[in-house]
């Protein structure tokens, strides 16, 4: 068994032809002017497989100019699986990504250095002092190891959300380059049962996160059939550019056969042009480059074509995600991975203010539901983020998990079957005629079966907004259930086996 998702009928933004010119386009900027690379290993293989690769650069801090043939490009593009599957320790969880059905799934994201706490005060009306109300303040605080529990804890009671991607970057004082990877991994998957995905701060620690993945999974075997936890590699400095460590990093995960995100995050207006077809001819090919790379490195390494695409500010230079430019770049992208049959991973649900508001409401909404439409695999960024991507909110993330449900109900595509339609005229007939006139007899059967939409949960009564003092309510709910640990045998073995684990962790 795998999660649902939901199945939708992809809004197409681009017609073919322009589908095909942006193809086009990207295979035109992949030969001239190409890519710079700053990673000896990808130079080399570029160069064995036959792209022309040229050494720029100074003997001490070399690099190199690509110039990616269309025959590499296509041959990758080729040999890409077209369905990735992402585990779960529960796999009942995992998800099933197939390049040719538009089956969307949610997950959280970014890494933010911010924890947002919401807090319900009494406040007394100055004009009626009998007059008390409660209301939401905010409070912000670091990302420690324990918020990321509580975050992965969160996603594994939330339905909507269908996969943990780090939420927030933990910076406990005994946190460190060396022993973060591990124990920001570990944290995760003994807090849900879902799939687990994240960035790899030390290329040097994958062996460690990889032996812990695979005592998790039952062993190296079942971990290739069931790999509970995925990377993601942003190998391409906009623009253009391959990164060293990053680089080294997906060769070093493709060579493993885990699955790997290649994520590009160009800013319109400032590393990528701001119109939508140069902004989309850009990414297209600077992810094709790093899905090229992976392939060279193991033919048939399961790879998601991840575009994080976003426009800049130009009052102050900032991520733009609440304009309707960034959904148009993204479903854009979205069009171009399922033109080549690739499993998308793709980004909405970002706000660019610092606490839940109305203006958070209406720019997530815009974005998850365009993006829904669109068809992505994996949209990321779903949940709780706010400021950009500097700020993550649990209580946002309960909104979201409410709101995300209802983009669902509105995407799936309508039973109208002969069957249907007989039982509609049959509903017809026997409700005109009573003296009523009414359909009400008919709602229960409707209702037991989720094919109507319940009443909005945080709705308010009376004349104060208590929505978040409701979703904080339902938080605290949420949080106090027992989290999905791991079995004490596993977390014994892990801690043996794998370096750098914090003792105090083993339980959080």
């Amino acid at each position: 068994m795998a999660r649902p998702g939901v199945v939708i009928e992809p809004y197409q933004r681009l017609k073919l032809t322009q589908v095909e010119r942006i193809h086009r386009a990207s295979l035109e900027i992949l030969t001239d002017p190409g890519i710079i690379c700053f990673n000896r290993t990808a130079a080399e293989l570029f160069a064995d497989h036959g792209a022309e690769v040229t050494a720029t650069g100074r003997e001490e801090a070399p690099t190199w100019q690509l110039k990616i043939p269309e025959r590499l490009v296509n041959e990758a593009i080729g040999s890409c699986p077209k369905t990735v599957k992402l585990g779960a320790r529960n796999q009942d969880n995992c998800l099933v990504l197939d390049g040719a059905e538009a089956r969307v799934h949610f997950a959280s994201g970014s890494e933010a250095n911010k924890w947002l706490e919401v807090d319900v005060e009494t406040f007394v009306s100055k004009r009626d002092p009998s007059r008390e109300t409660e209301l939401a303040v905010f409070r912000e605080e670091k990302g420690t190891a324990g918020r990321l529990a509580q975050a992965a804890r969160l996603c594994e009671r939330l339905d909507s959300w269908d996969s943990f991607l780090r939420t927030v970057n933990i910076q406990d004082e005994d946190i460190n380059r060396d022993n973060k990877d591990v124990n920001k991994f570990f944290v995760a998957l003994n807090n849900t049962t879902k799939h687990v995905m994240s960035g790899l701060t030390e290329i040097t620690k994958l062996k460690s996160v990889v032996r812990m993945a695979r005592i998790i999974a039952g062993g190296e075997d079942e971990f290739q059939k069931n790999p509970i936890l995925s990377f993601i590699t942003c190998v391409v400095k906009s623009p253009l550019q391959l990164v060293d460590d990053t680089t080294q990093k997906a060769i070093e995960i493709a060579r493993l056969g885990i699955p790997l995100v290649i994520s590009s995050s160009p800013q319109g207006g400032s590393t990528a042009p701001i119109k939508e077809e140069g902004m989309v001819a850009q990414i297209n090919a600077e992810i094709l480059t790093g899905i090229t790379l992976t392939q060279m490195v193991n033919k048939g390494a399961p790879v998601l074509y991840g575009s994080v695409p976003v426009r800049t500010r130009m009052d102050n230079l900032y991520d733009s995600y609440g304009v309707p430019e960034f959904s148009q770049y993204n479903v854009d992208c979205i069009q171009m991975a399922r033109h080549y049959g690739l499993p998308c991973y793709s980004t909405a649900g970002v706000s660019d203010v610092a606490i839940p508001s109305i203006q958070a409401a209406v720019e997530r909404l815009f974005s998850h539901i365009l993006v829904t439409l669109a068809g992505a695999h994996y949209v990321h960024y779903a949940f709780g983020l706010l400021e950009r991507t500097n700020v993550f909110c649990p209580v946002q993330a309960v909104l979201d998990d409410v709101h995300i449900d209802m983009v669902k109900r509105f995407v799936r595509q309508p039973e109208v079957s002969e069957a249907s339609i007989t039982d509609c005229l049959t509903q017809v007939r026997k409700v005109m005629t009573t003296s009523h006139k009414l359909y009400v007899r008919f709602v229960r059967h409707a209702l037991r079966s989720g094919g109507i939409t319940p009443p909005y949960p945080f709705e308010s009564k009376g004349m104060t907004d208590e929505t978040l003092v409701l979703a904080r309510q339902r938080l605290e709910k949420l949080l106090s259930l027992p989290a999905p640990h791991l079995g004490q045998d596993i977390i014994d073995r892990i801690f043996k086996e794998v370096p750098g684990l914090l003792p105090r962790l083993r339980n959080l």
